[in-house]
């Protein structure tokens, strides 16, 4: 809108009690938080004290990489979660205004029920619900649905493309005004407002029409994520947000420059579709505080934690090596995560880091933002990146729940708000909304009515 000051958007990302992975381990969390709703209520409360758009839930519809003994996945607390569509039904009822973002995998459901979970979920949040969509990467998880590889990115991504236009095509199912609960005619409906979207595709053949009503946001705001060709242009053509993962300017800069340029090929603009990537923060009154803070966290990783976690982000396995001593000369393996792993490496080697100091990296989040500040610090290089077109917005990682949240609610929101970056008050109630997001009309509305066959 002409005379509005574009502001950032905010998203709390809760991977259970932290993205450190020895969240679990700090005296001021609830170790066994992610098996307890009010852990997730708390969360829930914060988000919107703080005025967030959305609460983001990850997934992965498995425990992976235990065949691995290098792994210590025994240490590892994001393995025990709740469903995440389930989980937002529940912390929906803390809140009334915050945005609450599920992941599911479009390799591993169809789209009839999911379009009816997420559009229940609209429903009973009075349009709040948003869609973390993913394609499945994992062995593990492709296990768990009957199958013993992945499939190609290529048919990933192309099963997604046609299964976000069934979602979407399902949601219209209805016209906005099609329950007219018409007691003295006895009409609940009106037939001539449905619209079955008789879909027959490459992937799907859904007659519909969806049995729940319009969403109240016609269509669920849909995230994406992933650095590939493939995953761009699904961005492009499909998504409303990117949860991106970049660790430098440089770096989201030019992905940012990357997906917001494949727009047009799909005749949309650069403001269809924001870039949010992943911001870990430790923040304190001072520097000395905030520095205290993520060396406490480091000095709580195990040893056989942080071996692992080299050995799944695809460094080498230096188990019985001397942890304080140089790093060996190993070759990385290619993979998941690989295009920051060689950067790290280099640096590394560059900095004669030791294996400790490796794997503290890799824990402290080497694929995405990390800032240890104050907070003029962490808002400084927040509004850097969104000024210069790198970010429409950030998901805020915190490391651990729900202390450092609400370390950003209580110190990093006022700086954004003083700079008139952030908003102080929700401007209207949906997630579509918050996100300033076009509506998403109907397509039928005074389309021809369906055809009937009988009396």
């Amino acid at each position: 809108m002409a005379g509005v000051k574009r502001q950032m958007s905010l998203g709390l990302s809760i991977a259970n009690l932290g993205y450190h992975y020895a969240a679990w381990r700090h005296p001021d969390v609830p170790a066994d938080g992610n098996m307890d709703v009010r852990h997730f209520l708390n969360c829930a409360r914060i988000a919107e004290r703080g005025k967030f758009d959305l609460i983001f839930l990850a997934d992965s519809s498995a425990v992976r990489d235990l065949d691995n003994p290098g792994i210590a996945r025994d240490m590892e607390h994001q393995i025990v979660k709740h469903e995440p569509l389930a989980l937002l039904a529940a912390m929906s009822t803390a809140t009334s205004r915050v945005g609450l973002t599920a992941t599911a995998s479009a390799t591993y459901n169809e789209p009839f029920n999911l379009a009816r979970a997420f559009a229940t979920l609209d429903h009973l949040t009075k349009g709040r619900a948003g869609w973390n969509m993913v394609t499945g990467f994992s062995i593990d998880e492709a296990r768990n649905f009957g199958r013993e590889q992945v499939d190609s990115s290529d048919y990933r991504h192309e099963r997604a493309s046609e299964f976000v236009d069934v979602f979407n095509g399902l949601f219209d199912s209805w016209e906005d005004d099609a329950l007219v609960r018409d007691r003295a005619s006895g009409v609940f409906f009106d037939m001539a407002r449905m619209h079955p979207p008789n879909h027959v595709g490459k992937h799907f053949k859904v007659r519909g029409p969806l049995d729940v009503g319009r969403p109240p946001q016609g269509h669920i705001p849909i995230f994406t994520a992933g650095s590939s060709d493939n995953a761009q242009d699904l961005a492009a053509a499909k998504a409303d947000v990117v949860y991106g993962g970049q660790p430098s300017f440089e770096t989201a800069k030019a992905y940012y420059d990357s997906v917001k340029g494949r727009l047009a090929k799909y005749g949309r603009e650069p403001d269809d579709l924001k870039l949010m990537p992943g911001i870990m923060t430790f923040v304190g009154e001072s520097l000395g505080e905030a520095q205290d803070k993520f060396g406490m966290m480091q000095e709580l990783i195990h040893p056989r934690l942080g071996l692992g976690l080299l050995v799944v982000n695809n460094f080498p396995d230096y188990t019985g090596y001397d942890l304080d001593g140089p790093i060996p000369d190993l070759p990385t393996k290619s993979g998941r995560n690989s295009e920051f792993t060689e950067p790290l490496m280099k640096k590394a080697r560059a900095e004669n880091m030791t294996i400790r100091q490796l794997y503290e990296a890799v824990s402290g989040g080497f694929w995405h933002l990390g800032v240890v500040g104050t907070p003029k610090m962490v808002a400084d290089l927040m509004e850097e990146w969104f000024v210069s077109g790198a970010a429409d917005g950030f998901n805020v990682q915190a490391p651990c729940i729900p202390v450092d949240c609400e370390d950003f609610v209580n110190l990093v929101v006022p700086e954004l708000q003083r700079r008139g970056l952030f908003r102080t008050e929700y401007e209207g109630p949906t997630l579509r909304e918050h996100l300033g997001l076009k509506p998403a009309p109907n397509p039928h509305v005074g389309a021809a009515p369906l055809a009937r066959t009988g009396s």
